[in-house]
């Protein structure tokens, strides 16, 4: 299945882009983001990670669907 995957923040820097088309064989998002972790090297397990899914915030257990546009949203501070 084919989707687009958005990074955010401190995501963003550790990939080194905003967002990447990904071809995934499972629809577990938990198991993208290990994936894509190791692939980039981001230091943020999946619980401190929010999942957005086409422009809305989703459950870690919602499966994915093709065409899916999926949101990787780290904790970010202000000041």
């Amino acid at each position: 299945m084919k989707l687009k995957i958005l990074y955010f923040a401190s995501l963003r820097d550790a990939s080194g882009c905003d967002h990447e088309a990904y071809e995934a064989v499972t629809g577990d998002a938990r198991e993208i983001y290990a994936r894509l972790r190791d692939r980039h090297g981001f230091a943020l397990a999946h619980d401190r990670i929010r999942l957005a899914v086409n422009g809305e915030f989703a459950d870690w257990g919602r499966l994915l669907a093709d065409g899916d546009e999926v949101a990787f949203l780290p904790p970010v501070s202000g000041g």
